[in-house]
């Protein structure tokens, strides 16, 4: 087999389950993919590609919608989504419960690539699901710990919109005459000392479900008046995210190997009188909104499906992308992952050529999973063959 390297800049953050935790700045290094053939896929005849189906309608749908001259993020040999519309139309004519066709289409009409970092093809790969939390949509003395909307104030600054140099970087603020302010932090936000207290979703029972809720991004509440309300991301306030587990190793409280979301819960759950002190270490604070019919949505703005979507650095992986996956088990005694997924989502931390984060769902397997898992992993991104530049002799 001939080979081809392709090269970009990125900054490769390397992480211990990023919200437990945090990350540590490694150097750059190279984004490098190299030509495979889908047999070079491990348990590529094993997955049942009838469930991947639902998760790639998804992100066709999407790709019909935009303009056919733009680039599919930052990889050329992606293309543009002129040279995907016609496989989405093509895909929407097969049978995507079918498994030997749909296997057909993508060996047919795509060529795998191994990701690397430099000459290293692995990486983290954390875990997220949909929170589950009570709530009502009064506020009484159970359910007292709002969960707000986002406020009309609230400016929220891609800055790569400005400069190439700062692709992946966002701030967030307020205008104040005429400047960009820095918004009210989670302490002040959480205290009710800023302007929009009142402007609330949905009022919940436990603030430790509130913070966790803000860092797995999606939710469903079990109202009080009946029936559920499934919420979602809307804006942050542009503070750094800080991971308490990190806090929680500086005061002794935890060893690193002991983090996870379960020991750290365990710990606000048993220290009630310093839970608020520690959960205000992080300033970040999260606004939601509610989600109508299917969810929850990710960053690429199309539900999200179990098991079968990925967040990836967007900086460097479009969305919309089928990405092959070979990771450990997250828990002992479950199988590792060797599946098709789609990079449908992102996240503040999922920074680098070889990091994931796979959404897990919603129930408690999904948030026992998700929770612990910190594995190693490999995956190879699906390109369409139309755009595959022949490689130099």
């Amino acid at each position: 087999m001939r080979f081809r390297w392709l090269r970009f800049r990125s900054v490769v953050v390397s992480a211990l389950m990023f919200f437990l935790i945090g990350c540590e700045e490694k150097p750059q290094e190279e984004l490098r993919l190299t030509l495979m053939a889908f047999d070079d896929l491990p348990g590529w005849q094993q997955d049942d590609l009838a469930t991947f189906g639902p998760a790639f309608t998804h992100s066709c749908k999407r790709i019909l919608q935009r303009p056919a001259d733009a680039a599919v993020g930052a990889i050329r040999e992606a293309g543009r989504y002129a040279d995907w519309q016609p496989l989405c139309r093509e895909f929407f004519a097969l049978q995507p419960s079918d498994n030997a066709a749909v296997r057909g289409f993508l060996e047919s009409n795509f060529q795998p690539f191994q990701v690397s970092r430099g000459e290293d093809p692995e990486g983290l790969f954390t875990g997220y699901y949909e929170a589950a939390l009570r709530g009502s949509l009064t506020p009484d003395q159970i359910y007292s710990v709002p969960l707000h909307v986002r406020p009309a104030d609230l400016v929220m600054v891609q800055l790569g919109s400005f400069s190439d140099d700062l692709k992946g970087k966002r701030i967030a603020g307020r205008v104040v005459n005429g400047y960009l302010q820095p918004y009210e932090n989670r302490t002040q936000i959480t205290t009710g000392n800023w302007p929009h207290d009142s402007q609330v979703l949905v009022w919940v029972d436990d603030p430790i479900d509130a913070f966790f809720l803000q860092i797995q991004g999606s939710g469903i509440v079990e109202l009080k008046q009946g029936g559920i309300m499934r919420v979602g991301y809307d804006g942050h306030n542009g503070h750094a995210y800080y991971p308490i587990g990190r806090e929680l190793i500086k005061m002794g409280e935890l060893s690193k190997e002991e983090v996870s979301m379960q020991s750290i819960r365990a710990w606000l759950e048993r220290h009630p009188e310093q839970a608020d002190q520690l959960m205000n270490t992080n300033q970040s604070y999260i606004f939601f909104r509610e989600i109508k019919g299917d969810g929850p949505i990710g960053g690429e703005g199309v539900p999200l499906t179990a098991k079968r979507s990925l967040a990836v650095d967007k900086s460097l992986l479009g969305y919309g992308l089928p990405i092959w996956v070979d990771i450990e088990s997250p828990v002992e005694g479950y199988a590792g992952l060797q599946r098709l997924m789609m990079a449908q989502d992102t996240g503040g931390a999922i920074k680098g050529a070889v990091r994931g984060d796979v959404f897990w769902g919603y129930g408690p397997e999904a948030e026992h999973l998700a929770g612990h898992m910190k594995s190693q992993g490999r995956y190879w991104i699906l390109l369409p063959k139309a755009v595959i530049v022949e490689a130099p002799q």
